[in-house]
């Protein structure tokens, strides 16, 4: 496992990093964008989640397009201002931290009682910044497990279940080199959580497919 050796000055600026990163992963573009364009509350419609899913609910495709891509940002923006304003020396474990407080951060946001989505868009975004390859390779499982399944959360949970392993074989399947392998599994363990009622439709067959 990692040992963490962090000398105190540095204490205080990843625990900064991790609060932004959770503020930022916490605003609800979603819920914001419907609020925004006459759509209502995305909370009262289907699921009640406030991602893209959801707000695809709505008919409206933009919005949910937007949310999604938004919901992404969210997540490498996260890293880039904790590459940006950390130290070489801390700076894979201030963008790990980073990416792991701006996907809780969408899944328990402060402003709506810690009740928010699933954390998907977010992960991928946040994931595609600490290792593109990773989430590059994420996204084509995402898609490919969506339509063949045509139940895009499969593909999703397809997708979290096998990065933390494509990361980890990047880093000779050791936790030791970087903090980045450890990172990817803990969002994945949350974000797989977060989907146990999605889990409990498909093995009962009832999830919804996509175009129903």
């Amino acid at each position: 496992m990692i040992t963490i050796h962090v000398p105190e000055y540095a204490v205080k600026l990843l625990l900064a990093i991790a609060f932004l990163s959770y503020l930022i992963g916490s605003i609800p573009f979603g819920l914001l964008l419907t609020a925004l364009t006459g759509e209502g509350d995305i909370r009262k419609i289907g699921s009640g989640n406030i991602g893209a899913t959801n707000v695809l609910r709505t008919g409206r495709k933009d919005l949910a397009a937007a949310t999604l891509a938004l919901d992404a940002l969210k997540g490498a923006l996260a890293i880039a201002i904790a590459f940006v304003f950390t130290p070489p020396d801390f700076a894979d474990r201030a963008t790990s931290i980073a990416a792991i407080a701006a996907v809780a951060g969408h899944c328990f946001p402060l402003w709506l009682g810690f009740k928010g989505g699933k954390g998907v868009a977010t992960g991928l975004g946040a994931i595609l910044a600490l290792s593109p390859l990773t989430g590059v390779a994420g996204c084509v499982i995402w898609l490919a497990g969506a339509k063949l399944t045509r139940i895009s959360s499969a593909g999703a949970l397809l997708a979290f279940l096998l990065m933390p392993f494509i990361l980890l074989a990047q880093h000779h399947f050791s936790f030791s080199e970087s903090a980045k392998p450890l990172a990817v599994l803990m969002i994945s363990i949350l974000i797989i959580s977060r989907h146990h009622t999605n889990i409990s439709r498909i093995l009962s067959g009832s999830e919804p497919r996509i175009g129903q």
